[in-house]
């Protein structure tokens, strides 16, 4: 396995302003080069050993931002097409590495909660959902080549 990046993702660290009342979490504005159309916001919890995966778009991109808690995310690329074909990349994300992470169309990706917590992971997608648009794998299927922890929870 390697953790190459995977061509045309883009991850970029965010900032978070703090202060004795809390925090305030930038994730993506419209003039920001990574944006590009909007389609909906939308908000995935998941809890500590929990694994989210498989899933690609056919048109979606993603832009990713964990708020609460720490998510492995990994990609796997399947493009035909594609310099990185092959590679599966690993980032651990969240609170204790807060940055956006833009997956074009074409790429598997899953995630699953680190720690001891339930994680938030938002979600600024270019277009807004369509079950016709995405397809889904079992976590543990074969055809990626990765192998997810099993959850006890």
């Amino acid at each position: 396995m390697s953790s190459e990046q995977i061509e045309g993702v883009v991850i970029k660290e965010l900032r978070k302003i703090s202060d004795e009342r809390g925090c305030i979490f930038h994730m993506l504005r419209r003039d920001e080069p990574e944006f590009e159309e909007f389609g909906e916001i939308y908000f995935s919890m998941v809890k500590p050993g929990a694994v989210k995966a498989w899933h690609l778009h056919k048109q979606m991109i993603l832009n990713y931002a964990v708020i609460c808690g720490d998510i492995k995310l990994v990609l796997y690329d399947d493009r035909t097409v594609s310099s990185t074909k092959g590679k599966v990349f690993e980032l651990e994300t969240g609170e204790n590495n807060y940055c956006l992470i833009k997956i074009p169309p074409g790429i598997w990706n899953g995630f699953c909660g680190l720690g001891n917590k339930p994680s938030i992971v938002a979600n600024c997608a270019s277009l807004a959902h369509d079950p016709n648009e995405i397809i889904r794998i079992d976590p543990y299927s074969n055809q990626i080549p990765y192998k997810w922890q099993k959850s006890n929870g």
